[in-house]
């Protein structure tokens, strides 16, 4: 009877391996879960990226002011009738 309780404890011990630790088993899927998750929060902050370029694509392609903007910004251009004043701190 012994014998026989410890053969069906090692065969319920062996069933269970592959359940806990195999290949598709519960780690890998909470694994796998939690890659996903983390894919899923990259994703989003890439599709706000994306819509944020998106937007000042579409500025661009419309109007001037976003061009004139960028310009001002980037080039440090200024109009014919304006004047450019910079000043320098002095330490």
């Amino acid at each position: 009877m012994r014998i026989l309780a410890a053969v069906l404890s090692a065969l319920i011990v062996l069933i269970q391996y592959p359940l806990w630790l195999g290949k598709g088993g519960w780690l890998r899927a909470w694994e796998v879960d939690r890659q996903l998750a983390g894919q899923r929060a990259k994703n989003e902050q890439l599709e706000l990226r994306n819509a944020g370029l998106a937007a000042e694509v579409r500025d661009l392609k419309q109007g001037t002011d976003a061009i004139e903007e960028r310009a001002r910004r980037d080039l440090g251009m200024v109009r014919s009738d304006e004047v450019f004043f910079q000043f320098q701190n002095q330490p």
